[in-house]
């Protein structure tokens, strides 16, 4: 029984093929009516995946973007992935590189998918970049402060699993009564600014009145950051890797006794029901400026082409509302500069179309699509498939 369930798992992820690299400039579409095109934008309007389509849109904000994700679907599996990168794109570029690796790894070992797989995913991906940061930490001490949020969702068999660590979040839209979207939030914001995380660390550290602190207005976790999980943020897990004070915005004032973030994720699973439509996985940047109701009417009452970068263009043109601007004068301002308005953001739109759904039980042969912005806006790779045991690094 084992083996055959191994045979099956192993089919799911089979690759077949190496990335084929494509630049920004080939798969950007933006349809402005304006004369000015956002060159920090680009975004596929529409791919096929294991159970229907989906859609991704990625918006630059920061001088080296930081959101890194990727979508790796076959036959009777999709694979998606959103990383929020914070202190640099070191984190979020491993996870990308690594996660997806480990959860094959662990599926063939288990012969099947579950959320303790899941979470051993998770935390091979936490050691390995600990391990990074190990061997790094002498010439590049300050990657010890890198970390990333990580969100991953995969549908198999008719059920989807979330793991999730930080602040992105997956929205699924439902049909409620008269056939109205309804938005489901599907993952828990790990954020000091929520009450309910400041109680959990508070519960977590009762010997520590200074755990979470009011910092120029906004929660910090020891007064620094505002995730309570993440892969990486080293300094804040082990005192091995405390900074010295010539790092002062990450400098801790005594050593840490205990961890103060964690890398163990939040698990949500569902059996996708016939009235389960779509669900949007976006980094922060879009939260920031949408409701989850506000976004999943957009993807239900606008064509599925293009869904993705019409959801990162209505959150920016709140964000430039904001500071009484309009979009078309946001799109001016360089990368860097543009931090000051608004978030990378990563979008990715998961269609499910149940007369797909309801073939994936029989046993699957491989055929794998996906992407992977991991090379930031110069540069955007499509994967035609990957090796698992060698994959291409670009």
């Amino acid at each position: 029984m084992l083996s055959w369930l191994k045979r099956i798992a192993m089919a799911c992820w089979r690759p077949v093929r190496r990335y084929a690299r494509m630049s920004k400039d080939e798969i950007l579409n933006d349809d402005d009516d304006s004369a000015t095109p956002d060159s920090l934008l680009w975004s596929r309007d529409l791919e096929k995946h294991s159970f229907g389509e989906f859609s991704f849109a990625v918006v630059q904000a920061n001088e080296v973007i930081e959101d890194h994700s990727q979508v790796e679907t076959g036959r009777d599996a999709t694979f998606i992935g959103v990383y929020d990168g914070h202190g640099g794109p070191d984190a979020s570029r491993f996870i990308s590189d690594h996660l997806f690796l480990n959860l094959m790894r662990h599926a063939r070992e288990r012969g099947t998918i579950s959320e303790d797989i899941l979470r051993s995913a998770f935390s091979a991906t936490e050691d390995g970049f600990l391990a990074l940061v190990r061997r790094s930490c002498g010439i590049k001490p300050l990657i010890a402060a890198v970390g990333s949020c990580c969100l991953v969702g995969v549908i198999w068999r008719g059920m989807l699993y979330v793991a999730n660590l930080g602040d992105s979040r997956a929205v699924i839209g439902s049909l409620g009564r008269s056939s109205k979207v309804v938005a489901e939030q599907l993952t828990r914001d790990h954020n000091a600014s929520m009450e309910e995380v400041r109680q959990e660390l508070k519960s977590l550290h009762p010997d520590d009145s200074h755990i979470v602190v009011m910092k120029r207005g906004v929660w910090r976790i020891k007064g620094i950051i505002q995730v309570s999980r993440s892969i990486g943020d080293a300094y804040l897990k082990r005192p091995e890797f405390s900074l010295d004070p010539s790092f002062p915005r990450f400098h801790l004032p005594e050593p840490i006794r205990r961890p103060v973030l964690t890398s163990e994720p939040s698990m949500y699973t569902r059996v996708l029901g016939p009235n389960d439509k779509f669900v949007i996985f976006a980094s922060d940047g879009l939260w920031e400026q949408l409701t989850n109701q506000e976004a999943v009417e957009i993807v239900c009452n606008n064509p599925r082409a293009g869904i993705a970068r019409k959801l990162v263009k209505t959150a920016l043109n709140v964000a430039a509302r904001k500071r009484e601007m309009r979009y078309d004068d946001l799109k001016k301002v360089d990368r860097g500069i543009r931090r000051f308005f608004h978030d990378d953001t990563t979008v990715v739109v998961i269609f499910i179309d149940h007369e797909l759904l309801g073939n994936s039980t029989s046993a699957p042969e491989m055929s794998v699509r996906g992407f992977n912005d991991t090379v930031g806006p110069s540069n955007f790779n499509i994967l035609q498939g990957i090796d698992a045991n060698a994959r291409s690094t670009i």
